[in-house]
């Protein structure tokens, strides 16, 4: 069966990197065999409860909690808790996924959890699951939330939607309602499509007419997250102040 990250790709599910040609194909094979070698191909052993053999695109691979589970050490932190996003999502829109959604539930990916017992990252993968939620919409939204709540900040609400009287104004990535903070992550499609930087714009300038701070962040944000902490932590600080004034 296909295992680890080439079962990921498989049923859609995100990866921190693009594919390229230069990753190996991970494929399991049971204890008791022997792992393929070859170029191109990383062979590993898999015991049998740790995985369900589904046939998905043609091909035989590991079941999409599986998939998970066995790429675990490839993936930071935050990148494991936007995968069992994913895996819990029942987002028509989020992008990628191949398989009809939620691909699992909680209780699910906890009896598999239950399953698979004692091992390498157990603790970080119930962590990781906890702070998964429902209603994601794509792998950046997750780290951004996960990335809040690392450095101290209280979770976020999720696809907050925004009305001015009857009309809707928005659907933000991430928001504290109650202080009138929404938080944007920005994709290269916001910078290269021209009718979504124009709409981004006409947007954010509605928001901030309703009295809403407006603060977007962008991969080098993920990377190097002081400033985008520094300003929303501000942010809300101040949004507090005027609020016990």
């Amino acid at each position: 069966m296909f295992v680890g990250p080439t079962a990921m790709r498989l049923w859609g599910l995100p990866l921190p990197d693009a594919w390229s040609a230069a990753e190996p194909l991970h494929v399991c094979v049971g204890p008791d065999a022997a792992p393929p070698r070859g170029a191109g191909v990383k062979g590993r052993r898999l015991v049998p409860h740790r995985a369900r053999q589904m046939i998905f695109t043609g091909a035989a691979v590991v079941d999409p909690v599986a998939a998970v589970l066995t790429t675990r050490s490839a993936l930071g932190f935050a990148q494991l808790v936007a995968a069992f996003d994913a895996l819990l999502t029942t987002a028509a829109n989020y992008p990628g996924i191949k398989a009809a959604r939620p691909m699992a539930t909680r209780d699910e990916i906890r009896c598999r959890l239950d399953e698979w017992g004692s091992f390498s990252g157990c603790v970080r993968a119930r962590r990781a699951l906890d702070m998964a939620r429902e209603g994601a919409e794509s792998p950046k939204e997750s780290e951004t939330r996960v990335l809040i709540m690392e450095h101290g900040l209280p979770e976020p609400m999720m696809q907050w939607i925004v009305r001015d009287g009857g009309d809707l104004v928005a659907r933000v990535d991430l928001a504290y309602p109650e202080l009138k903070i929404a938080i944007e992550y920005e994709g290269d499609g916001h910078r290269t499509e021209k009718e979504q930087w124009r709409a981004d714009i006409r947007r954010q300038r509605r928001l901030e007419d309703l009295g809403w701070i407006v603060i977007r962040l962008t991969e080098s944000d993920l990377t190097d997250p002081s400033a985008f902490i520094g300003r929303l932590a501000r942010a809300r600080a101040a949004r507090l102040e005027l609020a016990t004034a």
